[in-house]
C-alpha cells in the first residue's frame, strides 16, 4: 500500500484533524466488515477500541466545526471565485453584529409600539338614537295618536269638566298625581311637603317662591286655553298630532354699543 504525503500549510488544522480522525476511523471500520465477511472471530480485536475512541473523537468535534463553519464557508468560497485568500478578512466583525442587534431591536420597539396603538379600540362618539325602521308610517302615527289623546285627557280643562258634569265623586289622588299646575302640587312641592312632615321642620322658602305658590302663572293658564281647542280636537278624531319642532329663529333685537364717556376738561 502507497502512502500519498498530502501538504496542509495552507488550510486548517483543525479539518487536518478531522480528516485524518474520519479516515482512521473508516480503515478501522473496514477491517471489522472484511472480520465479519471472511467468516472471523472480532473477539478481542484492537480495532474495536479504536472504533469506539475516534467516534467519541469525532462527536466532540461537532460543537468545534459548527463554531468554523462560517470561516470554512469563506474560505471554500474564496477557494470557488479566486479572490485574495487574506486570512484576516475571514475573522467576524464584532461592530457588524452590533449594529445587526440595535437595527432589530429598534425596528421590534416600532413595532410593538404600532401595534399597541392597533390594539387600543377607541369607541366611536354617537348620540344614542332609538332604532325605528321596523316600524311603519301608520304605527308611528298611531302611537302620536295615543300619546296625544293621554296628554288631553290629563290636561287640566278636561278634568275640570269631567268633574263638574260627570256625577262620579272627586278624586284628590288623580288631582295630585297630575302634575304641576293650578289643580295639583308639583313633584318639587310634594317632596317638599314630605321631608317637612318626615323630619317636623319648615324649609326655608323665597321670596319668588312664595309668590309662584299664591298665584299661578299667566303663562300657565294661556296654554291651557290655547290647548283646550287642539286636545278636543284631538279626542274627537279631527286632527291628527303632529311632532313640535324647536324653533330654529334667532332674536333680531339690536344691542346698543357701550362707549365709554368723554371726560369735560376743566
Amino acid at each position: 500500500m502507497e502512502y500519498i504525503s498530502i501538504m496542509f500549510m495552507q488550510g486548517l488544522s483543525f479539518l487536518e484533524l478531522k480528516y485524518h480522525t474520519l479516515l482512521s476511523y473508516l480503515i478501522n471500520l473496514s477491517h471489522v466488515v472484511l472480520r465479519k465477511v471472511s467468516g472471523a472471530s472480532i473477539y478481542n480485536e484492537p480495532c474495536i477500541d479504536r472504533l469506539v475512541e475516534l467516534r467519541t473523537v469525532l462527536e466532540r468535534l461537532r460543537p468545534i466545526d459548527k463554531r468554523l463553519k462560517y470561516q470554512i464557508d469563506k474560505l471554500v468560497k474564496t477557494a470557488v471565485t479566486g479572490e485574495s485568500s487574506d486570512a484576516s478578512s475571514f475573522r467576524a466583525n464584532p461592530d457588524n453584529m452590533v449594529s445587526k442587534l440595535d437595527e432589530d431591536a429598534d425596528e421590534n420597539e416600532d413595532e410593538d409600539a404600532a401595534t399597541e396603538k392597533k390594539s387600543v379600540y377607541v369607541p366611536p362618539k354617537l348620540a344614542p338614537v332609538r332604532y325605528d325602521g321596523d316600524e311603519s308610517a301608520a304605527s308611528r302615527q298611531e302611537k302620536l295618536l295615543e300619546r296625544a289623546k293621554r296628554r288631553a285627557l290629563s290636561s287640566a280643562m278636561v278634568r275640570e269638566l269631567r268633574e263638574e258634569f260627570l256625577d262620579a265623586p272627586t278624586e284628590l289622588g288623580s288631582r295630585v298625581d297630575s302634575g304641576a299646575g293650578p289643580s295639583g302640587p308639583s313633584k318639587e312641592d310634594r317632596e317638599r311637603q314630605e321631608y317637612e312632615e318626615t323630619y317636623f321642620t319648615r324649609l326655608p322658602e323665597t321670596k319668588d317662591k312664595r309668590k309662584k305658590r299664591k298665584l299661578p302663572t299667566i303663562g300657565s293658564l294661556a296654554n291651557e286655553l290655547t290647548n283646550f281647542e287642539s286636545d278636543f280636537r284631538v279626542l274627537e278624531g279631527e286632527v291628527m298630532p303632529t311632532k313640535k319642532r324647536k324653533s330654529s329663529k334667532k332674536p333680531t333685537g339690536k344691542k346698543g354699543k357701550k362707549g365709554f364717556k368723554k371726560r369735560k376738561s376743566r
